[in-house]
């Protein structure tokens, strides 16, 4: 069973819901082991990345993934996913969806991580995944996509800039 705390609500969404769909989620993205949601304002995210990552900057989602005591994954426990509920929302409306909608967004993007994705340094892999679950969850744009569109922006400005 896995655990979500609403610590802020987000319209739409239930406790319940986010936990059916974090199954679902998990179960698509063949993650084993129970993952706990935390879904708070900018506030917790932004201590929560600056103690972790040290970032003083508030970020949408942070995955925490299970470590056991030998350094391997843990097949009862995948770990914890913590999404701001401010931003979240911000996101919903400036892509024009529901802020339900992007938590979920968000939840898939940390079970990859979870999972051991990193978008970061494994050339477009959890891009493909993602992309794929978000259809088969039936989600809209995912956020590695939506991170590699903004990139693009702000590198034809910057190189098309005298």
């Amino acid at each position: 069973m896995n655990l979500v705390i609403l610590e802020k609500k987000v319209a739409g969404l239930s406790e319940e819901t986010l936990a059916r769909f974090v199954l679902r989620a998990r179960r698509a993205a063949r993650l084993r082991g129970q993952v706990n949601i935390l879904v708070a304002p900018s506030a917790a995210l932004r201590s929560l990345n600056q103690r972790f990552r040290g970032k003083n900057k508030a970020t949408d989602v942070l995955s925490f993934p299970a470590i056991s005591a030998t350094g391997d994954h843990h097949d009862a426990f995948a770990g914890e996913i913590a999404i701001s509920a401010d931003i979240a929302t911000q996101n919903a409306v400036r892509l024009g969806h529901s802020p339900a909608l992007e938590v979920k967004i968000l939840v898939l993007h940390g079970i990859l991580h979870l999972a051991g994705f990193d978008h970061e340094q494994d050339n477009g892999q959890m891009a493909r995944k993602e992309a794929g679950l978000r259809k088969a969850l039936r989600l809209p744009s995912s956020l590695t996509e939506r991170s590699q569109r903004r990139q693009k922006t702000r590198t034809r400005r910057m190189r098309s800039t005298p």
